[in-house]
């Protein structure tokens, strides 16, 4: 029940942004509602040990240039292996920040809950980030900003987090793919836990 609650919980975050709008504000509700599953959640990834001295994530400044409206091309790709969960790309996100252009794999999660996943990397990634990446989209977990009125994918990069195992290596997280990087620094969402 735990995982359960958990799961409500990210996903009532999300929807809240959705009916609100990604804005600051938004942004800094969802990250209160995020820092308070993170120290006081049974279902915690934040090691025991560190609970007591966990003060929230550190983010990077809101930045609203990384707000993205993103299309998605098909893909014919072959299926993405991670432990114990399958993943099969469904096309490409393509989006466009200062004339660069950005294009990242869209999987969807065969196994566990199903539903849209993007992980990515960046150049921030082993230094301010998570080496293995971060997550924009997990809608098995709910976490997911919607789609535009004109049917494109909102990826909001100020709303970038970790997977679990940034924060205890107990855990097993699905990491981006060879492909899903993002040869800029993307110095939006999540830094790294402590």
């Amino acid at each position: 029940m735990h995982l359960a609650d958990w799961r409500r919980r990210v996903a009532d975050l999300y929807a809240a942004v959705r009916r609100e709008g990604a804005t600051a504000a938004s942004w800094a509700t969802w990250r209160e509602g995020r820092d308070a599953l993170l120290d006081t959640h049974p279902d915690t990834p934040v090691p025991r040990g560190r609970r007591t001295r966990f003060a929230g994530m550190s983010f990077f400044p809101y930045d609203p240039s990384w707000c993205l409206a993103a299309r998605v091309e098909p893909s014919l790709g072959e299926a993405v292996r991670a432990p114990d969960d399958a993943f099969t790309p469904i096309g490409d996100v393509v989006a466009e920040r200062d004339g660069t252009e950005i294009r990242l794999t869209l999987l969807w999660l065969d196994g566990y809950a199903g539903g849209l996943f993007l992980p990515f990397r960046d150049a921030t990634c082993g230094v301010d980030t998570y080496g293995g990446g971060r997550y924009l989209l997990d809608q098995a977990k709910g976490a997911d900003l919607g789609v535009t009125p004109a049917g494109d994918l909102v990826l909001d990069f100020n709303f970038a987090y970790h997977p679990s195992c940034a924060h205890d290596p107990r855990w097993v997280c699905p990491l981006a793919p060879p492909g899903n990087v993002i040869t800029q620094p993307v110095w939006a969402g999540e830094m790294l836990p402590g």
